[in-house]
């Protein structure tokens, strides 16, 4: 019994906190159904802002209740994720396009080595929220940015503009701080405690 799972064990090999073996095509379709869910409501509710609000339109949220907590605010953002951006812009559309070709083509690699369904929804929503803010960068130069939300920070004025691929993109970072610190942490603690309570006579062999 102790040489079977220790051979089921081997058959998973770990790199640094990543626990690496390939997804099976039912969890990398997963993925693009959950890229593909990304890339439609962020372009929808982009275009719906760009035809609906004047840039630089404001409007609160449920303000009766909320205040000025949550606004919609169209904003153009020729810059990175939340308007960060460098000093020259045409500068910053020819690197952030080629850096997000290049995040794509990786975010791509990882996930066919993919190891389990949060990996997975991860890599679909990073994948969608790059993707999304590419159409943007390549049509129009800039990303179309709304959601406006007074976060509590002792920094700036008000939390930077963003959009739903960048929510996206912030949830997945979530889920993969969550893999690293909890679930390839554990399958490390079974590991080890499988390989200690085997037979002597298993681990010489």
């Amino acid at each position: 019994m102790y040489g079977k799972a220790r051979n089921q064990e081997k058959e998973t090999k770990e790199i640094g906190l990543f626990v690496i073996k390939h997804s099976n095509p039912v969890n990398r379709l997963n993925a693009i159904w959950i890229m593909l869910a990304v890339i439609f409501f962020d372009q929808l509710t982009k275009i719906l802002i760009r035809v609906k609000m004047p840039i630089f339109q404001a409007m609160p949220v449920a303000e009766n209740v909320f205040g000025e907590l949550f606004r919609i605010s169209h904003v153009k953002n020729d810059g990175a994720a939340f308007s960060l951006s460098l000093p020259n812009p045409a500068y910053n559309r020819i690197f952030l396009i080629s850096i997000t070709i290049v995040a794509i083509a990786l975010i791509a690699y990882m996930l066919y080595k993919a190891a389990h369904k949060i990996q997975v929804i991860a890599y679909g929503l990073v994948l969608g929220g790059a993707i999304g803010n590419l159409i943007d960068r390549v049509i129009f130069g800039v990303v179309t940015d709304f959601i406006d939300v007074d976060f509590p920070d002792f920094i700036m004025h008000r939390f930077p503009v963003f959009n739903i691929a960048d929510t996206a993109i912030n949830i997945a970072m979530v889920l993969l701080i969550i893999d690293i610190l909890f679930i390839q942490e554990n399958k490390r603690i079974r590991d080890n405690n499988v390989t200690d309570s085997s037979p002597i006579g298993d681990k010489e062999s």
